[in-house]
């Protein structure tokens, strides 16, 4: 599994689960986006929003 954003490869757990979330855009489709990516964007939600709907 890829983050939408930049590209990078999400780790997961043993039991298969990622390490990072599921963001849905303005259309309600769900993106994956990575822990560094997250953090990155955790106090601009909305910009993250305008991102991965530009991608």
């Amino acid at each position: 599994m890829k983050c939408k954003i930049c590209n990078s490869a999400i780790n997961t757990t043993f039991l298969n689960k990622i390490i990072g979330t599921h963001v849905k855009d303005k259309d309600g489709h769900k993106h994956l986006v990575c822990f560094e990516c997250q953090s990155e964007y955790s106090k601009k939600f909305d910009e993250l929003k305008l991102k991965l709907s530009d991608n």
